[in-house]
């Protein structure tokens, strides 16, 4: 299947969901030749720790998707209110319409529809009423999830994995937080390879499949 996937559509609710939730893919995916594009809806000025520029997760995030190797005219990001997306749901809606088709891609990750974010759900429950014809993958984000179905990994090697961190640290004003240590991200990509009798692995859910014949 993977074989068939050349234009790849992130959509992260906000700056460095993408990189926690499939980061290690793809890293894997651009080292494969594929076109990987990136869409954050927000930036979340409200919420940066005191220290930082308001504007500091726009210059972390492109750090970040640098090292996974996305390409700077691939990276897009949106000024949305963090926590508020459901009052703009319909813009959100708009605007993923507008990158289905301007991308044309073959897969698209989005969030759980699990998730208990107010944001991460918005940006799911859209993404799936734009990409009605396309694959969609859920990507786990294991602190704001009370279901996943196990139902796709992929396999990482070692390289994958170091890039996928290495994006994570480059969020400088969010290691505060417990998820972002290298210790639970190598765990978790270890204990997802272990499940496949792999050395490292990440876990997505199958919304939507669709196989060309």
């Amino acid at each position: 299947m993977l074989d068939k996937v050349h234009r790849i559509l992130v959509l992260a609710p906000h700056t460095d969901d993408g990189e926690f939730g499939c980061g290690g893919t793809i890293a894997r995916f651009i080292e494969e030749g594929k076109e990987v594009y990136y869409a954050a809806f927000s930036i979340c000025e409200e919420s940066v720790p005191d220290g930082f520029p308001k504007d500091v997760l726009q210059t972390e995030m492109e750090a970040a998707t640098k090292i996974l190797g996305i390409k700077s005219e691939n990276l897009l990001s949106y000024r949305y209110r963090v926590r508020r997306f459901n009052y703009d749901r319909q813009e959100i809606l708009e605007d993923i319409i507008k990158l289905r088709n301007k991308i044309k891609p073959d897969l698209v990750f989005i969030p759980s529809l699990n998730d208990i974010h107010q944001d991460h759900k918005t940006i799911a429950e859209e993404g799936v009423r734009a990409f009605k014809n396309v694959t969609l993958l859920s990507y786990e984000l294991l602190w704001n999830i009370i279901s996943f179905q196990h139902t796709c990994f992929v396999h990482l090697n070692e390289t994958h994995v170091d890039k996928k961190v290495q994006a994570v640290q480059a969020y400088k004003s969010q290691q505060f937080r417990s998820y972002s240590s290298l210790d639970f991200l190598k765990s978790q990509a270890r204990m997802r390879g272990v499940q496949v009798s792999k050395n490292y692995a990440e876990v997505f859910e199958v919304v939507r499949l669709h196989l060309s014949l």
